[in-house]
């Protein structure tokens, strides 16, 4: 996406579309305006074939605030394990490092209503914006989904986990080698039985759990299936899970969350319990978000950098130069602080 070449030049007439949609002049007309009158499905053919001929139909529609040279629309595909809430940490975070490097670029940003669920969702999603370009955050399950839309689109980037057959851009943290330096400092503190807690539905949290095991491969301690639960990416769930399983009896004397959310309402169980952390059990989260540095005690993590994220999700977009940019993975760091004992 080419911020200084966004007009593009109007190839199609409204007879010309009307025509080809089968519609009235009329309906074109009030559908680039974004009508409600008009049906759904006729307003997104009518945007895809006004899209098709390079009709620059955003130019019907109200001026932004601040006459901006590009809109980046934010949208959140319907989640799996994560639950992508505007009101969660790392999100915001994210949202935050996006809403810089747009502001830095002359671009607006809008959080989209849509949440898509399906490959037609996603369709429908960049058949009918009136973006200049997409940020989802998260694939949820729609990885393939995405894979088919890259066929006809360029104009998106995705935060999340990196795949090998991936032909759209994504941007994301090294969520196999955090993982597994989450997982060996543990192990490097004389910890025994690690507890994964983490919903490995979702595509991060897999990939985290990989490294998890990578790094008990490496310590030479054989994986056990019982110490791997699984937990939504929040503070409740979290709590809920540990606590089923200090009451169950099963045995661990450390935990690695796939969050912050994940680790905090672990270490509310544990307090809970009667136990200490981390003089009984030792706990790693994944994120850094703000909460991480004030509770008691404070959280050791997993740092992705979000800012750094959002700047870089906005490059992306911006600089691809009507192609599909290179996927790219951001370092993670271990940050040490009083949770883990060491």
């Amino acid at each position: 996406m080419d911020t200084a070449g966004l007009k593009a030049k109007k190839n199609a007439r409204l007879e010309d579309i009307a025509r080809q949609a089968g519609v009235s002049i009329s309906t074109v007309s009030r559908a680039l305006n974004d009508s409600p009158a008009v049906k759904r499905r006729t307003k997104q053919e009518i945007w895809r074939i006004a899209r098709a001929h390079d009709y620059e139909f955003r130019a019907h529609m109200p001026n932004g605030p601040v006459g901006a040279e590009a809109t980046i629309a934010v949208i959140v595909p319907a989640p799996q394990a994560r639950e992508t809430r505007v009101a969660d940490p790392f999100f915001l975070e994210l949202l935050a490092g996006i809403a810089e490097a747009a502001r830095d670029r002359k671009a607006d940003l809008v959080i989209s209503h849509v949440f898509p669920r399906t490959a037609e969702d996603l369709k429908f999603a960049m058949t009918t914006s009136r973006a200049t370009g997409m940020i989802f955050i998260g694939q949820s399950s729609l990885h393939d989904a995405f894979n088919e839309l890259s066929k006809g689109e360029d104009n998106f980037v995705v935060w999340g986990a990196d795949f090998s057959d991936a032909a759209y851009c994504s941007v994301g943290s090294d969520n196999v080698a955090g993982g597994k330096r989450a997982t060996s400092h543990l192990l490097r503190l004389g910890r025994k039985r690690v507890l994964f807690l983490g919903d490995t539905e979702a595509p991060e949290a897999e990939q985290r759990y990989r490294g998890y095991r990578m790094a008990l491969e490496e310590a030479g301690i054989p994986l056990d299936d019982s110490l791997r639960l699984p937990a939504h990416f929040d503070v409740q769930s979290g709590e809920a899970t540990t606590r089923a399983a200090i009451e169950s009896g099963l045995s661990f004397d450390a935990i690695f969350a796939a969050s912050d959310l994940i680790a905090i309402g672990a270490m509310h169980a544990i307090t809970k319990s009667g136990r200490s952390v981390p003089q009984d059990i030792s706990v790693v989260g994944y994120d850094n978000i703000p909460a991480s540095r004030l509770v008691t005690p404070r959280l050791t993590t997993i740092d992705q950098d979000a800012m750094l994220a959002g700047r870089m999700l906005v490059s992306k977009l911006i600089d691809s130069n009507g192609g599909t940019a290179i996927s790219e993975r951001l370092e993670t760091s271990l940050l040490l602080r009083e949770s883990c004992g060491g």
